[in-house]
């Protein structure tokens, strides 16, 4: 364990997020930490979500079952139930989840890293279970970390500034800083935050502006790298993957992430109806969410485009590997931005000969690096464009593009990502 010698060391770690089934990037993201802070050597390790009848009533694309890869041995997956009955009209989830963080927080031995990702309503769940846990005179050995995705700053705080209701945002934007340490998950999503406490100081003189320039960090999506890189020693078992959903290498365009509005999917299928790989290659979209019937009635026009809602953990990585084109068009919507761009880390990652395909849209770049081929957003000419110019790629051009972006996307290592907060945390503990 890191600083296992010091009197700091942190022993447990605690992760509070919407966790699997859910088809999303940072619970995958917390499923990541959870593995390190395992690997590391943490002692007790949970990840605290909602109960599984919960997620099935929500709106959330979630992921079958049967296709979630287990849980290393001393990862503990929590699930508290509601607490009160139908008189509490709302919070019920919020006081179980924040009772079940009181109840940990007095049963761990020792120094607690707790982790919220979402601010709403994780962060307001976590900082309101450790300030009870902290008046109650029981201590104070837990260090928390606060994530801010670009859907708070885009949904919660743009909603509330739109709306006139600005005191929500100041709410949230009070409770990140709450934190031990606040931190966002890519310098786009930081300079979202810090403009929305300017505008929050604009309408009610409050002073976040500088607060949050100041002690927001960055803290880039936490991947498994080694999962993704071994991939390739493996060909037999990635020829296997794709043979069963009738696939071969090299013979299909990719698309895989939530099929939502912002994701661009119709913009690809709208692409591919006229582009050079039409007829020679086929077209699959891999994925879950609101606009998956839209896109299956886009898709059955054509012969060559097929929809796949059910990809497990174990093919994910084989069919990144053996595309000849992985495509992410995300373009910015009022309900959602990409604020870093898991999947094309993840894609880069795989290897294999297939380019990303992608735009500049909001933190992408940070992901990519630059290691792919961009068009502007919502411009299906130039993603058509893009497609074409695939189809023209030398081998060399290939193979050097692949290894030049897996070389850029192991930064994103989800031991180095945890590693690196972990100092922050025992670094804070010891000045303390």
């Amino acid at each position: 364990m890191r600083f296992i010698n010091s009197e700091a060391a942190i022993r447990n770690a605690v992760f509070l997020v919407r966790a699997d089934p859910i088809i999303c990037g940072h619970s995958t993201e917390a499923r990541n930490l959870a593995e390190a802070a395992v690997a590391m050597g943490m002692e007790n390790v949970h990840i605290v979500s909602y109960p599984l009848d919960t997620l099935k009533e929500s709106q959330l694309p979630l992921k079958p079952l049967d296709t979630i890869s287990p849980y290393s041995p001393g990862i503990s997956i929590d699930r508290p139930r509601p607490m009160g009955n139908y008189k509490v009209l709302d919070g019920r989830l919020s006081l179980g989840i924040g009772g079940h963080l009181v109840d940990l927080m007095h049963k761990l031995p020792g120094r607690t890293m707790l982790m919220d990702l979402y601010l709403v309503p994780h962060g307001l769940m976590v900082m309101q279970a450790v300030n009870s846990f902290r008046r109650s005179g029981a201590g104070s050995s837990v260090f928390t970390v606060g994530e801010a995705v670009g859907s708070d700053i885009t949904n919660v705080v743009g909603n509330a500034l739109a709306e006139g209701r600005t005191g929500a945002a100041q709410i949230l934007l009070s409770n990140y800083l709450e934190h031990d340490h606040p931190v966002a998950v890519s310098r786009f999503t930081k300079d979202l935050i810090i403009d929305a406490g300017r505008q929050v100081d604009d309408a009610l003189g409050t002073a976040f502006t500088g607060q949050l320039e100041s002690r927001v960090g960055i803290s880039y999506p936490a991947i498994d790298t080694t999962a993704y890189i071994d991939i390739e020693k493996n060909s037999g078992t990635v020829d296997s993957i794709l043979e069963e959903r009738g696939l071969k290498r090299d013979g299909y365009v990719m698309f895989l992430s939530r099929i939502a509005p912002a994701k661009g999917v119709d913009d690809l299928i709208a692409a591919w109806k006229d582009c050079k790989l039409r007829g020679k290659k086929k077209l699959i979209i891999c994925g879950n969410g609101p606009a998956k019937d839209k896109i299956r009635k886009m898709a059955a026009e054509f012969g060559d485009v097929m929809v796949f809602d059910n990809v497990s953990d174990s093919e994910k990585g084989a069919l990144m590997h053996g595309c000849f084109a992985w495509c992410l068009p995300s373009k910015p919507k009022t309900e959602f931005v990409e604020t870093f761009g898991i999947a094309v880390a993840e894609k880069m990652l795989a290897g294999g000969l297939g380019p990303v395909i992608t735009t500049r849209t909001g933190g992408i770049p940070e992901a990519s690096g630059g290691h792919c081929l961009e068009h502007v957003a919502g411009d299906v000419d130039g993603l058509r464009s893009c497609l074409d110019q695939v189809a023209e790629m030398s081998l060399d051009d290939r193979v050097k593009l692949s290894a030049d972006a897996r070389h850029f996307a192991r930064r994103f290592d989800r031991s180095e990502i945890f590693g690196a907060l972990l100092d922050r945390a025992v670094s804070r503990i010891e000045a303390a």
